[in-house]
């Protein structure tokens, strides 16, 4: 898979990164569809995959929003302590969830969340 896709792999993390860097997304909005559909990862490869891609792209735009003063260090890091526990309860429950209804249950997340942006 890797020598075959490389290229395929590569662009993927690059415009990924040009999502998280513009609008502070693109693991899950990006990574898990590219992964799953275009290098033929699993659910949970995809998913466990992107977490660790996107560890860089936030350490990396992390960076740059702290250069130029936009962080609320008291919101964020309420947000952490609460994204913490949430991720270790998420992380736990993809064990137990079978792909298919990981797949139904992103859709309905990002459906909604578009919903609620276009309104």
């Amino acid at each position: 898979m890797e020598s075959k896709s490389s290229w395929k792999i590569w662009i993927i993390g690059f415009i990924a990164g040009i999502i998280s860097g513009l609008f502070s997304s693109g693991g899950g909005l990006i990574l898990v569809p590219a992964f799953s559909l275009i290098v033929g990862m699993s659910e949970k490869e995809s998913r466990g995959t992107s977490i660790f891609c996107v560890l860089f792209l936030v350490f990396v735009s992390g960076i740059v929003y702290f250069r130029e003063s936009y962080i609320d260090w008291f919101i964020g890091i309420k947000c952490a302590i609460g994204g913490i526990i949430g991720g270790l309860i998420g992380s736990l429950l993809l064990k137990k969830l079978n792909d298919k209804w990981l797949k139904i249950v992103f859709i309905i997340f990002l459906g909604y969340m578009s919903f609620r942006l276009l309104i």
